[in-house]
């Protein structure tokens, strides 16, 4: 079994977002049990929550949903290219931006690997 550790770097809003969508899942809900039927998935994601948790201050500060909407804002703009509040993609847009679906494959660019890359 390889024990070497790997290192996921995200922006400090990606960080944000992420924490609070995991601790909604994990903890405000069902809905882990639900998206995650394989608990061996479980062990991953819970390391990621607790170092999520352990590096965000945001947690304790007061205006944390008005930071978080902020943080979400700026990751939509970023993807989407916009920067109202309703930036969700409508009908017809894809669900994710072009780099994205490229990096997971999904546009036919997937080499000799299968991954896209």
């Amino acid at each position: 079994m390889d024990e070497d550790a790997i290192t996921i770097r995200l922006t400090h809003d990606q960080a944000f977002v992420l924490s609070d969508w995991l601790y909604q899942v994990m903890f405000q809900s069902d809905d882990l049990e639900r998206i995650l039927r394989d608990q061996a998935v479980w062990s991953p994601i819970y390391s990621i929550s607790g170092a999520l948790d352990t590096t965000l201050n945001e947690t304790f500060i007061p205006d944390y949903g008005l930071r978080l909407e902020a943080a979400k804002e700026r990751l939509r703009a970023d993807l989407y290219g916009e920067t109202d509040s309703s930036t969700v993609p409508s009908e017809g847009t894809p669900a994710a931006p072009q780099a994205h679906q490229v990096e997971r494959g999904a546009t036919g660019n997937q080499g000799a690997s299968g991954h896209g890359r």
